[in-house]
């Protein structure tokens, strides 16, 4: 009963929700980056919108969601094998939760537009890269 009410609270959050759920289940570890990449700059595009219209419970959750994803990518960095390239992703993920809470506090959402463009450069690169 409790998912039923759920669904019809926010039918479009729980269908993504579910859609993610199923995504996830079966993917492999490249394959879990990218939906991270994508949920990431979604969860970013949906709060430059959420913040350039006041919706600021929106924009609150994306931003929540956009800097969990960003500690998720940055935790699960293998330094040993990963070497520099690492470190460096280490530091762009970092930066990128400073700019997107210092972004938090404002009403433009082109900061959030901003963070997710140059993240988006970065999922494409994985995307090109799983596909060779």
């Amino acid at each position: 009963m409790a998912y039923a009410s759920a669904l019809l609270r926010d039918p479009a959050r729980t269908y993504r929700e579910i859609d993610l759920a199923g995504r996830t289940a079966v993917a492999d570890g490249p394959a879990l980056v990218q939906l991270l990449y994508e949920e990431l700059i979604a969860a970013l595009r949906t709060s430059a919108w959420a913040a350039e219209n006041g919706r600021y419970a929106v924009k609150s959750e994306r931003v929540t969601r956009a800097t969990a994803i960003l500690f998720a990518l940055e935790a699960n960095l293998d330094f040993e094998r990963g070497g520099e390239v690492s470190t460096v992703l280490a530091r762009l993920y970092a930066g990128a939760r400073r700019r997107v809470v210092e972004a938090s506090i404002g009403h433009s959402g082109a900061p959030f537009r901003h963070v997710a463009d140059e993240l988006d450069e970065i999922a494409q690169a994985w995307k090109q890269a799983r596909a060779a």
